[in-house]
């Protein structure tokens, strides 16, 4: 008995060792390898089997370590995984970085399967996303609907939309009079908007059509980056422009008035790719959202999306800009330089609000062709 135990211990130890003098070969094999500039082949290759079994230890480490709340959130939930999240990670792969936030990750995803989804679990979706949690896991539960809805929606994106058809119980406000009427939610006010020009930083649809039309280019689809309710959508509706709007619901319903008017909003994030096919596109527009507030990195790479989406002969419209008037001529202005556009508008103005001096802030409204061929 004495014997066969001991037998035992010292094959599991010597199994043990011989994983780890694997492992540290191929790691010593893997760092002290150095580019030249003569290919040689002194050092031999790294064995199949050892590859597979750095994969296999890797793969338990992450296994591991895969839902370790870290620093960047506060624990407030368990650390088992809800059921629907580990039968979903078996399906489809979920965003790298929703491991970052696992109690935000466990609250979306902490659901009856096959009840109504819960007012909790859905406020922790628009935050992931915001962290870059996207696209979100997939849920097998029913989205809450308002207890009473008008019988008809409006046909014309300017008349009221009913409120009653909002969930506001996802919002402080429960009325949208409660919003500053800036942030597109008074549609008598909308409906004047890209319509007449108070300055040279506007672009009135009107002159925007004219453009088009002299450089022998059609605006038939667009983007609108952004857009809020959608007003932009709206106005280039009357002119047979197919407009489709991403919008994020932040503390605001911006995405249910925008269907409520008829226009289709997306959920969207400006960190992530535009879902859009290379090269489709006549029009894209960035909005208010984009401004300096965003890292110079950041909007490069939305600049370049852009650019893969718009077809030869595009036009890409930065309307209203904002960042400090030295970082424009040395950040900013350079950035979207290396597109290479034609500039066909270029219109900068003082941000005059306190806000605007204080930090001696300006407008940018820029109108850019995309080269037909490169």
């Amino acid at each position: 008995m004495g014997f066969t135990m001991g037998l035992n211990l010292l094959l599991l130890l010597a199994m043990v060792a011989t994983n780890i003098l694997s492992l540290y070969h191929l790691s010593t094999t893997m760092i002290t390898t150095k580019p030249t500039t003569t290919i040689t082949n002194n050092n031999p290759p790294v064995p199949d089997h050892l590859l597979r079994q750095l994969q296999t230890i890797r793969a338990t480490i992450n296994h591991l370590t895969r839902h370790h709340p870290t620093t960047q959130s506060t624990p407030t939930t368990t650390s088992t995984a809800p059921p629907d999240l580990l039968l979903y990670t078996q399906l489809s792969p979920i965003a790298s970085a929703c491991r970052h936030h696992p109690d935000l990750l466990h609250q979306y995803m902490n659901y009856t399967p096959f009840s109504t989804c819960p007012t909790l679990s859905s406020a922790a979706a628009e935050p992931l996303i915001l962290r870059g949690c996207h696209p979100l896991p997939r849920r097998r539960c029913f989205s809450p609907t308002p207890k009473t809805q008008s019988p008809s929606l409006p046909t014309n994106p300017f008349s009221p939309v009913p409120e009653n058809s909002i969930l506001w119980a996802n919002y402080k406000c429960k009325n949208l009079d409660c919003y500053n009427p800036d942030l597109g939610f008074d549609l008598k006010k909308e409906k004047a908007r890209f319509l007449g020009s108070k300055s040279d930083l506007d672009l009135p649809i009107s002159q925007l059509m004219d453009i088009a039309k002299k450089a022998k280019s059609v605006v038939r689809l667009a983007l609108d980056i952004g857009g809020g309710t959608g007003t932009f959508a709206a106005q280039m509706k009357q002119e047979n422009v197919t407009v489709v709007t991403t919008t994020m619901s932040l503390g605001a319903p911006y995405s249910e008035v925008a269907a409520l008017r008829g226009l289709v909003p997306l959920h969207l994030p400006l960190q992530q790719r535009l879902p859009v096919f290379d090269g489709v596109l006549d029009l894209v527009r960035c909005g208010r959202a984009v401004n300096r507030w965003i890292p110079a990195q950041a909007l490069e790479f939305l600049l370049y999306d852009v650019d893969r989406v718009l077809r030869g002969g595009g036009f890409l419209w930065v309307d209203r800009f904002f960042s400090k008037e030295v970082d424009l001529e040395k950040v900013y202005g350079p950035l979207i330089g290396k597109l290479g556009y034609k500039k066909v508008k270029w219109a900068v103005g003082k941000k005059t609000d306190p806000s605007g001096v204080k930090n001696g802030e300006v407008y940018l409204t820029a109108l850019l062709q995309k080269p037909v061929s490169r």
